[in-house]
């Protein structure tokens, strides 16, 4: 299956954005947890799951052929998140929170895969 590659135009905003955001999610997640409508109990990990994936979309999009490296340097990015919220007062630095980032890279599997070529 070939692999689909984003348009080269966006390879410098996906960049901007993702040494934007890294920082900044940082600096949220280390803040006091702000109060909102809790609708399952799982709702933490879900958004955990979904914002490791948003960024590891848009790190693909600005480095489309590091998919290992992002993956490796996001569980560490989110790993030394929980370490961080652990020396808050008002975060705890939850293990089960890192698992859910790592089940969001999920979505760069298929791109960190060695591909194996087929002769026709």
């Amino acid at each position: 299956m070939p692999t689909v590659m984003p348009h080269p135009a966006l390879k410098f905003p996906a960049r901007l954005l993702f040494i934007i955001a890294l920082p900044l999610v940082f600096w949220l997640a280390l803040r006091p947890a702000p109060d909102i409508v809790q609708i399952v109990s799982w709702q933490d990990k879900l958004e955990h799951a979904l914002l490791f994936a948003a960024l590891a979309l848009l790190g693909r999009a600005g480095w489309h052929r590091r998919s290992g490296t992002l993956v490796l340097g996001l569980l560490a990015y989110g790993a030394a998140m929980e370490v961080a919220q652990s020396f808050t007062p008002w975060r705890v630095g939850d293990p089960l929170d890192w698992l859910a980032d790592a089940i969001g890279l999920l979505v760069l599997l298929p791109s960190a895969l060695p591909r194996r070529h087929h002769a026709a």
